[in-house]
């Protein structure tokens, strides 16, 4: 997997809490703005998995994975292109962050959901760190732990589970893109947060298999470190229920189940 759908440093550290926190038993899953596919390519292997990624570069690129890993499909559209479908769990890793009205995002995601389904999601910690890399990307905001609790359950979400990733590595890699980002802005202040957030999911993307394997064993150690601080991190995974109209009453916040998708 890792020679058809490498991922980043810091893909790998969220990968590792996305793993823990994905719901046991889910037969399909729709991914919103799923980039280049390196989520999608594991997460086909467990599920019937739709991911939808409206930049057509990285459309391409997730396409030709799945393709290659022999399982999903991706579709160059929005959500709203998608024809109705209900899903078990619907991912949206690093895409919340980008959109002016992320209230209104929620409750389409929600909205995707079967009674007692499941929303998965990463986003970018605290927003007094918000950086030059979060400007060059299109980032709108970032997020506190109570502030994205709020938000979902404002949509009617229960169960959730709000979870930081990153600590120690993550605040390394965060400094470097801010330093990178810093010496890039001026070429992109004049493109909307909108064409820098297309082009987001195309930046710092490893291409060669050796690097993709350098990046897993060499992140390794540090997703067990992170393990050890899960209230510490520049990143939060976040996991919330529909409620099912035959709940007696919700599932204890903070439950998981373990599935691993890689």
């Amino acid at each position: 997997m890792d020679r058809i759908a490498p991922l980043s440093p810091n893909a790998w550290l969220r990968l590792d809490v996305v793993a823990r926190m994905f719901p046991a038993g889910a037969a399909d899953v729709l991914e919103i703005g799923c980039g280049q596919g390196g989520f999608g390519a594991r997460l086909a292997q467990r599920c019937d998995y739709v991911g939808v990624e409206p930049d057509l570069s990285s459309f391409r690129v997730a396409e030709q994975r799945l393709r290659m890993a022999g399982a999903g499909r991706v579709v160059n559209t929005r959500l709203d292109g998608l024809p109705a479908a209900l899903f078990d769990v619907v991912c949206a890793f690093e895409v919340l962050e980008h959109l002016d009205d992320d209230a209104e995002a929620v409750r389409a995601w929600r909205d995707r959901l079967r009674p007692g389904g499941w929303l998965l999601l990463s986003v970018p910690a605290y927003q007094h760190r918000y950086g030059p890399a979060d400007e060059l990307v299109g980032h709108v905001r970032r997020y506190d732990p109570a502030a994205l609790h709020a938000l979902l359950t404002d949509a009617g979400l229960v169960d959730v589970d709000v979870r930081h990733y990153g600590m120690p590595l993550g605040y390394l890699l965060e400094t470097g893109r801010n330093l990178l980002a810093s010496r890039r802005l001026a070429g992109v202040r004049g493109t909307s947060g909108h064409e820098r957030s297309a082009a987001s999911g195309r930046l710092l993307q490893p291409s060669a298999r050796l690097r993709g394997l350098l990046h897993r064993w060499g992140t390794a150690p540090f997703r067990w470190m992170q393990r050890a601080a899960p209230g510490t991190g520049p990143g939060l995974v976040a996991r919330a229920r529909l409620p099912h109209p035959n709940d007696d009453e919700p599932t204890r916040s903070g439950s998981t189940t373990e599935v691993d998708p890689r």
